[in-house]
C-alpha cells in the first residue's frame, strides 16, 4: 500500500491514474487533515485508487480518498472516506476551475507524500483519458523497457 523511500519520506501513488490519464499539468495541494489522519498516513494506511478532485463553491475537495483509522485513536477517530479540503493558491484554484469546466479535462490525484516539514502534500495533476489504443502503446512501451533492461542485465553479467 504505501511505499518508504530511501530518505525515510512516506510515498503512495495511484498508478492506476497513470494507465487511465495522459497528464497535463502537475500541482501540489495541500490537505486539511484532522489529528488521527496524519498519524494513520504516517503509518501508511492511505489509498488514493478511487480518489477523485471535485468544486464545490469554488474550493476543491477530494472525495472517496482512502485514509484508514489510527490504531490508538479512541472516540475522537475519523471517518475513513470523508470529503478532504485541498489547499491551493487562489490563482492555481481558478485556473483548474477554468480548465475543468471544459470538456474532458478532470482532477485527478496522483501521489500523497510527506514533504521536508513532515506535512502531508497530495500531488493532483490535470488530465485528459486515454483512449484504448493510447493505452495498448504504454503497455507495449512498458514491456519493450522491461525486455531491454533484461537483455542489460543478461550482458552485464
Amino acid at each position: 500500500m504505501a511505499k518508504k523511500k530511501k530518505s525515510g519520506n512516506l510515498e503512495i501513488k495511484n498508478r492506476k491514474a497513470a494507465f487511465e490519464y495522459k497528464f497535463i499539468e502537475t500541482f501540489e495541494a495541500g490537505i486539511k487533515l484532522y489529528g488521527t489522519e496524519i498519524k494513520a498516513i504516517r503509518g501508511g494506511f492511505a489509498n488514493l485508487n478511487d480518489a477523485y478532485c471535485v468544486f464545490m463553491d469554488g474550493e476543491l475537495w477530494a472525495k472517496s480518498m482512502f485514509i484508514g483509522e489510527y490504531s490508538h485513536g479512541n472516540i475522537f477517530n475519523h471517518e475513513t472516506r470523508r470529503d478532504r479540503k485541498l489547499l491551493l493558491h487562489k490563482k492555481e484554484l481558478k485556473k483548474l476551475e477554468k480548465k475543468t469546466k471544459e470538456k474532458g479535462f478532470s482532477i485527478v490525484p496522483y501521489r500523497l507524500y510527506l514533504n521536508e516539514r513532515g506535512y502531508a502534500k497530495l500531488e493532483i495533476n490535470l488530465a485528459t483519458g486515454k483512449k484504448s489504443f493510447d493505452k495498448r502503446e504504454t503497455l507495449k512501451a512498458k514491456d519493450n523497457k522491461r525486455d531491454l533492461d533484461r537483455v542489460k542485465k543478461d550482458f552485464n553479467k
